[in-house]
């Protein structure tokens, strides 16, 4: 069963009437690919203690997650660019983030495949 929570679907179905599919697919792999680095580079802002590449790759991983609609990621992400605890509550943090975009792809593969 699809998860609508998780994802934007106003703006997928706008994407599904100016795009093709398989453009969308490439839109998710391109995320998928960019995610990954975002997500290291804010571990590593988490170990090295620093809130200035904290906020800037949240900011930047906010961005990709809105996208391609995956709502709940983003909102999430809102919420962590603002973040400001110390590094171990930074870490549960990015666990969820973490746990959150993995769910969040499965949904949009799982909407990509009922098309």
């Amino acid at each position: 069963m699809l998860d609508v929570k998780q994802l934007d679907e106003e703006l997928l179905n706008g994407y599904l009437e100016q795009l093709d599919k398989s453009i969308i697919a490439k839109m998710l792999d391109l995320y998928m690919q960019q995610s990954r680095l975002y997500l290291d580079e804010i571990s590593a802002a988490v170990t090295e203690d620093s809130q200035d590449k904290w906020q800037d790759r949240c900011h930047k991983m906010k961005g990709a997650a809105g996208s391609i609609g995956l709502k709940q990621l983003h909102a999430k992400l809102v919420v962590a660019e603002k973040f400001t605890e110390g590094q171990n509550q930074k870490r549960q943090l990015l666990t969820e983030i973490l746990a959150l975009n993995d769910s969040a792809v499965a949904a949009f593969k799982s909407w990509l495949e009922q098309l």
